[in-house]
């Protein structure tokens, strides 16, 4: 029995596709510095400002890590300056107590 011919893709891909140029991959550099500390003042002021907010939101706009913006939220429910309205599973909605 003799060996089949390949066709053309075929032959292509058992060779790895040497002939192709490969594609440019992104460059992931230009990453956000974000901050592993909340400025307090800043973060109090975000607060007061919005009708409801999440953990996702605190730390977007105050440049943090999501980490430090829920430890935050949970010092402040502790305080007793925001309480938590709604959501689930770890994804929670807070709103500022007017005082």
């Amino acid at each position: 029995m003799g060996s089949k011919n390949k066709s053309v893709s075929s032959s292509e891909k058992s060779q790895g596709g040497k002939d192709k140029v490969k594609k440019d991959k992104k460059d992931h550099s230009e990453k956000k510095d974000v901050d592993v500390f909340i400025n307090e003042e800043q973060a109090s002021k975000i607060i007061k400002s919005s009708k409801v907010i999440t953990i996702q939101d605190l730390a977007r706009q105050a440049n943090v890590k999501i980490s430090t913006a829920n430890a935050f939220l949970k010092k402040s429910v502790v305080q007793g300056t925001v309480k938590k309205v709604g959501g689930f599973s770890g994804h929670y909605i807070y709103q500022p107590i007017s005082q």
